[in-house]
């Protein structure tokens, strides 16, 4: 029944699909459902806080299901990429057509391109981690794979990381910073892997603007920048606010379960393989996602991601909600 549920991602990909096949006002239909339909649903769907059992965590831990889930999302990923191109290169489209069809190629670039390969990069296995870099390079952002791993889970809710946002920074000034300052983590972490992941990049774009054209290309990018954009519109609705206080030898408490935003609604669950239990996540990095847990101190968001993220868009409205939220917990905690 759960491997069903998480069937529920694969319809991002077809809502994309759709979109770059239809063109038109139909290549809207992909940022229609993410950012429409489904914050909508969300408000109405459940958001189970119950977690797995004793005897249903150990039958999840060998279940091999969930990981060919994660694996199909790879050929679909260059699948839909080789349509967005194949579009772009051979006819011309209306600016309205152009930015619908690059949304919906973003969409499933943050969704499946970064999204599933941060699942695949939390990995030990060989064959996993390359196929997460391999997912990475559809959206450019070969440089998550260092800076996530090694920079975001070891600072995060700290002033050390460039991806968790203070209280009262807006998206749009955190999107500017987050970017910037991940991509020079990434570098200092790890020159040499940086080096590698810009020469491919290099090559793969050189490749796409050979095989497509120059207007296919720009697209391509343009997606991959909408991409880039939504997780670290992910990144800001998860850590908003949130820090991790300083002990007296200089260095900070634990990571627990209190330094993220956790969101338990069903849709989002399914759609984004359990990223919404981010505090799990945070906790326990190398849980795999159909047992990431819920936890009663975790401090929960009002709805789902797109419901959140939408409501980050309009950063007044943001800190009229977040706000009082944080300083709740922050006055708990104290």
């Amino acid at each position: 029944m759960r491997r069903i549920v998480y069937l529920l991602a694969f319809s991002i990909p077809i809502a994309s699909g759709v979109s770059i096949q239809m063109g038109g006002i139909g290549s809207w239909i992909a940022v229609l459902y993410v950012f429409g339909l489904l914050p909508l649903l969300e408000l109405f769907f459940p958001a189970p806080e119950s977690n797995p059992g004793p005897d249903l965590e150990t039958s999840l831990k060998s279940a091999s299901g969930f990981d060919w889930i994660l694996y199909g999302m790879v050929p679909i990923q260059y699948l839909l990429l080789l349509l967005f191109l194949t579009r772009m290169s051979h006819s011309a489209h209306s600016m309205v057509e152009s930015l619908g069809l690059i949304t919906a190629m973003g969409v499933s670039c943050g969704v499946i391109g970064i999204n599933v390969a941060h699942e695949l990069g939390h990995r030990a296995k060989p064959l996993e981690r390359i196929l997460a870099r391999a997912l990475l390079l559809t959206s450019l952002n070969w440089q998550f794979f260092v800076e996530h791993n090694r920079g975001h889970h070891k600072n995060v809710s700290t002033p050390g990381d460039p991806e968790s946002a203070p209280l009262g920074e807006s998206l749009y000034s955190f999107w500017v910073r987050a970017v910037r300052d991940a991509y020079r983590s990434a570098w200092v972490i790890d020159p040499r892997e940086m080096r590698i992941g810009i020469f491919i990049e290099a090559a793969f774009c050189a490749f796409i603007g050979i095989a497509f054209g120059a207007t296919a290309l720009l697209a391509f990018i343009a997606s991959s920048l909408f991409g880039i954009l939504l997780l670290q519109s992910v990144n800001y609705i998860e850590h908003y606010g949130l820090q991790r206080k300083r002990m007296p030898g200089g260095g900070f408490e634990p990571v627990s379960p209190r330094h993220s935003w956790n969101a338990n609604q069903i849709l989002s669950r399914a759609i984004l393989f359990e990223l919404s239990r981010h505090s799990d996540h945070h906790a326990y990095a190398s849980r795999k996602y159909p047992r990431l847990r819920h936890h009663a101190e975790s401090p929960q968001m009002p709805t789902g991601y797109p419901g959140m993220i939408l409501l980050s868009l309009l950063p007044p409205l943001w800190f009229r909600v977040m706000d009082p939220k944080v300083n709740g917990i922050e006055n708990q905690v104290s």
